[in-house]
């Protein structure tokens, strides 16, 4: 099969397109996946540079790619809720920048009739991110006020969805297009962060997603009450800063599985979701792809189809 692997960490020039055999059902509870469309995510171009290595190292050569829509080929003995010629979204960690890929049923969902195989591969990272850090570590309750930080990104703008159907008061800061963009999203403020500084228009905020790290990040202890939060999917928190601010903060490693997807995917039948794919790329322009998702700026999700 086509797969896009590299044997050694480093920029984008490592990846290539190589043919190696296709994935079997090995266990019971596998579910093998004929990829349409892969998702792109930052996770996959930090694990490529070696930024992961102390806490995820990897076999070379690897395949990258956490997340793949599909059709299921094969599944083990013990898998139930799927059968052959079922369209999924797999949550597979890695190896899913290839033509074919296994994950175990627990991290399988049916793919949303109404989908493309695109916009389905576009969903399983973004929802159970936002899931993990607004409502698992975030607690967030209805009535509560909410920033995120990149709220028209692929992870900030399903946390915006998702935070204003719990019934939240959603703020986020965008630019440029992104505004619109995080308006859309049912956002109730949208700060031009190129043209206003957050720290001096937002006061009180229970949580603060932030989804952009940076020196950034550290203007938004500012904005919260005593006592909210600060979560960042990005780097670790200042702990002398939320000591200061008298706020918590943490970093939040994303728990994303079949379960953590259900909100998310319930709100996509009901209208109150909708997944933005920013821009496509076939599998063999892989390297392209990361590039553009590494220059920022992105607006939706960067995606991976094979033929």
């Amino acid at each position: 099969m086509k797969a896009i692997q590299y044997n050694d960490y480093g920029n984008s020039d490592v990846l290539e397109q190589v043919d190696v055999p296709a994935p079997s059902v090995q266990n019971g509870n596998d579910v093998l996946v004929q990829v349409k469309a892969a998702g792109v995510n930052p996770i996959d171009i930090k694990i490529r540079m070696g930024f992961m290595k102390a806490v995820r190292p990897v076999e070379m050569p690897f395949i990258p790619g956490g997340e793949a829509a599909g059709i299921v080929v094969a599944i083990g003995d013990d898998v139930s809720a799927f059968k052959v010629g079922d369209e999924v979204i797999a949550l597979t960690g890695t190896n899913a920048y290839a033509e074919y890929v296994t994950a175990n049923e627990s991290f399988v969902v049916p793919k949303p009739k109404g989908l493309s195989f695109a916009e389905a591969a576009s969903i399983g990272v973004n929802i159970g991110t936002a899931q993990s850090v607004l409502f698992i570590t975030g607690k967030l309750e209805k009535g509560q006020s909410v920033l995120i930080q990149g709220g028209s990104g692929a992870v900030g703008g399903a946390m915006v969805q998702m935070a204003k159907a719990a019934g939240a008061y959603v703020i986020a800061t965008a630019s440029g297009k992104g505004v619109a963009l995080a308006k859309s999203f049912g956002a109730d403020e949208v700060i031009d962060y190129k043209l206003q500084d957050v720290a001096r228009v937002i006061k009180d905020i229970d949580l603060v997603a932030d989804t952009a790290g940076g020196e950034a990040q550290a203007k938004l202890f500012q904005v919260l009450k005593p006592g909210g939060v600060l979560l960042s999917i990005v780097i670790p928190p200042s702990q002398e800063l939320a000591d200061q601010y008298k706020v918590n903060a943490g970093f939040v490693a994303s728990n994303i599985s079949a379960q953590t997807l259900q909100n998310g995917i319930e709100l996509l039948k009901i209208g109150k979701f909708k997944p933005v794919v920013s821009k496509i790329f076939k599998l063999e322009e892989a390297a392209v792809a990361q590039d553009f998702l590494t220059a920022g700026g992105i607006n939706g999700k960067v995606i991976l189809t094979i033929d």
